[in-house]
């Protein structure tokens, strides 16, 4: 008698991740351990990076960090019933 294999159905969920531009290595660290971790299937990922609201003068203002959004929509098995 051939083996049936149970199948599980996949869910799509969403995982938002935000940081700031400075720290862009640790937030691309974070997302590639969250995707190993987890073992998801990576459908999308989209991002947004919003300027910093400081409106001072001067040379110092262009180094100020600015929001940095990124939004991943995956998929991972739901646990057989």
């Amino acid at each position: 008698m051939p083996r049936t294999r149970l199948r599980s159905n996949p869910v799509q969920q969403v995982k938002i991740f935000k940081s700031v531009d400075t720290e862009l290595d640790d937030l691309e660290k974070q997302i590639n351990r969250f995707i190993r971790k987890n073992n998801v299937r990576v459908l999308s990922i989209s991002g947004n990076h919003s300027a910093s609201m400081d409106t001072g003068g001067g040379p110092m203002n262009t180094f100020s960090g600015g929001d940095v959004t990124v939004i991943m929509l995956f998929e991972i098995e739901s646990p057989s019933r």
